[in-house]
């Protein structure tokens, strides 16, 4: 069952048992009490998410910077297949470092605007490098804006909001 029926079946037996428990849940939907409570709190959680993915010296920073604008922060080793990432979490917007240890972003960037199912997902490119043959390469890579770091924290949340709004529009 995927996470999205999953859910469906906890929100009926809530619904229908507004007092049962996380336990009596699992054992109805025979899964485990730790995949109900994280099925539960990701319902609760109505803020965007932002998947950042990557494993540069500045992606603690941004995500402090995006945590501190109340959004929901997830972040992915480079290791981690982003497909996967993105099918578990279903995020609002996406960002890339453009040296992923196993696959460069811009290509990754490339195979998500590829996707039937991820094609309309947001892509924000992250490099460490102020250079112009990067940031045209993210553009024609499909990606939807490009920071470099260090960044300025006003500019990246103001960034990130736009494209948000873009994409709620």
């Amino acid at each position: 069952m995927d996470n999205k029926d999953l859910d469906h079946e906890i929100l009926k037996l809530i619904e229908g048992q507004p007092e049962i428990s996380e336990v009596d849940i699992a054992s109805t939907l025979s899964i485990p009490e730790e995949l109900v409570k994280i099925r539960i709190s990701n319902l609760k959680d109505t803020r965007q998410k932002i998947l950042i993915m990557g494993d540069g010296s500045n992606i603690s920073n941004i995500k402090v910077a995006l945590k501190a604008e109340d959004y929901n922060i997830v972040k992915v080793p480079g290791s981690f297949s982003v497909f996967e990432a993105v099918k578990t979490e279903k995020p609002d917007l996406v960002m890339l470092d453009t040296e992923l240890a196993n696959l460069e972003g811009f290509k990754i960037c490339k195979q998500l605007r590829a996707s039937q199912k991820y094609w309309w997902i947001p892509v924000m490119m992250l490099s460490e490098g102020n250079v112009v043959k990067d940031k045209v390469e993210a553009f024609e890579s499909g990606a939807d804006d490009y920071v470099t770091t260090p960044f300025n924290s006003l500019e990246l949340r103001a960034k990130v909001e736009m494209i948000l709004k873009r994409t709620r529009a």
